[in-house]
């Protein structure tokens, strides 16, 4: 897959050579995003996504739980770049996280899922797939989180969305940090329409 604008491969500017620097320190390679959109508007990207990087080490959720959410958004919304990047990060980071996103299709019934991750997941793919969340599903959540809580995860389930979209809107794929299972058994999780 070939994105829509061609790979910025000179980037103008101390900052953002600085960027290249440390992505490919980090990755082995600039991440296409980067490449593609960030190094056309990069005091916005900086500002953006130093915004979002500042509010999600602040989150009160646990890290394991936002790692899941942002996959199975990531899944829903087809990104393969977000689900190879959240993929390879957990392996960097907390390996043990990736057999939990490899169970993600069936978070229902599978024992690596706690009741309160279920209630998440389901209100994250509730609202990714309607736009809407019934009344039943956001008690269920309510059950296990505080008010900040679920106002992370509401963050969470937004912010995945701003990178999915991005990277579809200019064609961006995987950049081929780690495999990916089939996405098409993630997205096979039902729905509960909402009324």
């Amino acid at each position: 897959m070939a994105p829509f604008l061609a790979p910025v491969e000179k980037p103008k500017g101390l900052l953002l050579r600085a960027v290249y620097f440390f992505t490919r320190k980090q990755f082995g390679k600039v991440s296409t995003p980067i490449a593609v959109f960030s190094a056309r508007m990069p005091n916005a990207f900086l500002s953006f996504y130093g915004k979002v990087s500042r509010l999600d080490k602040k989150l009160e959720l646990s890290p394991h739980t936002a790692v899941l959410l942002r996959q199975q958004v990531a899944a829903i919304n087809g990104c393969a770049f977000c689900m190879d990047t959240s993929r390879w990060y957990a392996t960097k980071k907390s390996p043990e996280d990736v057999a939990r996103i490899d169970a993600l299709p069936g978070y229902r019934s599978s024992p690596l899922f706690s009741d309160a991750e279920r209630a998440a997941l389901d209100y994250a793919i509730e609202v990714t797939a309607t736009k809407r969340v019934d009344g039943e599903t956001f008690a269920r959540l309510a059950g296990h989180y505080s008010e900040r809580e679920i106002c992370d995860i509401v963050w969470l389930v937004a912010s995945e969305h701003v990178y999915n979209m991005t990277n579809h809107a200019l064609n961006i794929g995987s950049d081929g940090l780690c495999e990916i299972p089939d996405r098409r058994a993630r997205t096979s999780t039902p729905v509960h329409a909402a009324g």
